[in-house]
């Protein structure tokens, strides 16, 4: 793989360096201050191969493409075909989301990403009191299968990979999704995207969960094995760590928390009765893409060593493809700021980069006006550009892991997987991570990180650019999204039109069995997708599960 002689004199630098130090520690490492990562890795002024573990550091790198794919997962990775540009959106009705789409697509975007309103997300029809408010207002309001029909109205489905940030109900929006499909005439075997599908971070981080674990853990195995036998290019899931770094943990506890929550959906999959191989494949990631550059990148590059070694060690894994771990990045919406939101166009740019850098296998860029508001035409399509100025003017995607063996860089990818391991450890001891979060560790680790960061901030020992530093005075002239306040009435009168023609004993009996399997223990997909076709409402399906499984309160 490598040539000897090169070899040779990388051993004999090393040496020459390694008798420097040890002659004269104090010139050879003098420090000018502390510097460390938002992880508290402490940084040295300069590294060196000194600094990686093991000689032969180069050497154990491997090649991209190759297990344990610290270097990527695909030997051509960008050179191929570049990652996909798949910015997140939603608002309002179907109708405003869907004249966004296409815009987008119009733009060159590579791939669609639906942002779904707060009701949506917590299994409430629109027409339900509790959703005064949030009609439409942080994502799009779907009530139905009507509604899903609209937001793709006009858009190829067997042709665009589509992403959808749902959890809680998950499942009842891919029954939407494939419903949709069919009744166009397309087989659910050529869909392409992922679900969220991640319930554990939502206990921990986010708080848009309905019912309790066992019976969401459940819901999730029966997507598992639905898409297997029946949408064999959909990924299940997408395991989040976006939003607990965005709730304030570190790089490290992204990483660490995110795979022990994998693990924990290995688990209840492989004890549902699947085998490894048959869901593993199409497993997906969603990370963070934070503000310091070189730590983001190595985050990426450790992750994705690591999830090799678990699925290859601990659940003996045998299709490469099963250790592959494959990610989507969302440049970090917690670093972006109401003051000065040109600056946000810079940071996103970075954090993006670090993102490619990466390696990553999509990436949504955030818009500069989301400190203020939901993103307008012309902000989402200047963060647009950014991914396609990075992918055809920067060069970085033209070679694979163009950092790959800088010094640097390879200490900071083995630091954070070693602390990452720790870390999951801990949560293995405690019993995984669905214990670990019922005892609210988790939690209470995220939540001391971000008052750590919250106070560096606020004592100014971490600068942020216009905010603590730099401040200037600005007038409030912008022009920002607004959202139609009659969103909710016309989601209100949409569902009456549909409860209306519909056949009302077709949707009781539907109803009915989907109660009956939640009571069992058969595949919950199936009775969702009669209940679907029957054009019950998201809110009268989530409805029925409420009541056979409760929900979730948590432990204050």
């Amino acid at each position: 793989m490598f040539d000897p002689d090169e070899i040779g004199k990388i051993r004999n630098e090393v040496e020459k360096w390694q008798k420097k130090v040890q002659e004269n520690p104090k010139a050879s490492r003098e420090r000018a201050g502390s510097f460390k990562t938002s992880s508290d890795i402490e940084l040295e002024r300069v590294f060196s191969p000194a600094d990686i573990s093991g000689l032969d550091y180069l050497q154990d790198l491997g090649m991209p493409g190759e297990y344990p794919y610290t270097r990527g997962i695909q030997p051509n990775m960008y050179r191929g075909r570049f990652w996909t540009m798949r910015q997140y959106a939603g608002y309002g009705t179907a109708e405003d989301t869907n004249r966004r789409y296409r815009y987008l697509l119009e733009q060159g975007q590579t791939g669609l990403s639906v942002a779904f309103d707060l009701p949506t997300q917590i299994g409430y029809d629109s027409d339900d009191p509790l959703t005064e408010g949030e009609v439409g207002k942080v994502g799009v309001a779907i009530d139905s299968v009507d509604d899903m029909a609209t937001l793709f109205d006009g858009i190829p489905l067997d042709k665009v990979s589509t992403s959808m940030t749902i959890n809680a109900p998950a499942a009842v929006l891919l029954a939407m999704y494939v419903v949709v499909a069919q009744e166009k005439g397309v087989d659910a075997e050529k869909l392409n995207g992922t679900i969220q599908n991640d319930i554990l971070k939502e206990y921990s981080s986010r708080g848009t969960y309905i019912y309790p674990p066992k019976p969401s853990m459940r819901l999730i195995t029966d997507v598992f094995d639905y898409c297997a036998k029946s949408i064999p290019n959909w990924n299940p899931i997408s395991i989040s760590g976006y939003h607990m770094r965005e709730a304030g943990c570190t790089a490290v506890q992204e990483v660490a928390f995110t795979l022990s929550n994998a693990i924990a959906y290995v688990e209840a999959a492989l004890k549902s009765g699947l085998d490894v191989d048959a869901f593993a494949p199409r497993l997906s990631f969603f990370f963070n893409a934070h503000i310091n550059f070189l730590e983001e990148i190595a985050k990426f590059r450790a992750a994705r060593r690591l999830w090799a070694r678990i699925m290859k060690e601990r659940f003996h894994a045998k299709k490469a493809r099963s250790c592959m771990l494959r990610f989507h990045v969302q440049t970090a919406g917690s670093t972006l700021t109401a003051q000065q939101p040109l600056n946000n166009v810079i940071r996103v740019a970075w954090q993006a980069l670090s993102a490619v850098l990466g390696g990553a296998q999509s990436l949504h860029t955030n818009s500069m006006d989301e400190a203020l508001a939901l993103p307008s035409e012309q902000s989402a399509q200047l963060a647009l550009r950014t991914q396609q100025l990075i992918a055809y003017e920067s060069g970085v995607a033209d070679t694979v892991d163009p950092l790959g063996g800088a010094y640097a860089i390879e200490f900071l990818t083995n630091e954070i997987e070693s602390r990452a391991e720790e870390l999951i450890r801990r949560v293995d001891e405690m019993g995984g991570a669905v214990t670990a979060v019922e005892r609210g560790y988790i939690q209470q680790e995220i939540q001391e990180s971000a008052y750590i960061y919250q106070k560096q901030v606020e004592s100014g020992e971490r600068t942020v650019v216009g905010l603590n530093r730099f401040q200037v005075q600005e007038t409030s002239d912008r022009e920002l999204l607004e959202i139609d306040p009659e969103t909710r009435d016309i989601q209100i009168r949409r569902i009456a039109e549909i409860r209306n023609s519909r056949d009302p004993e077709q949707a009781r009996r539907s109803l009915d069995q989907l109660r009956q399997t939640a009571s069992g223990d058969g595949n919950l997909m199936i009775p969702i997708l009669d209940c679907v076709r029957a054009r019950c409402t998201l809110g009268e399906i989530c409805d029925v599960m409420r009541g056979v499984f409760g929900e979730y309160k948590p432990n204050m």
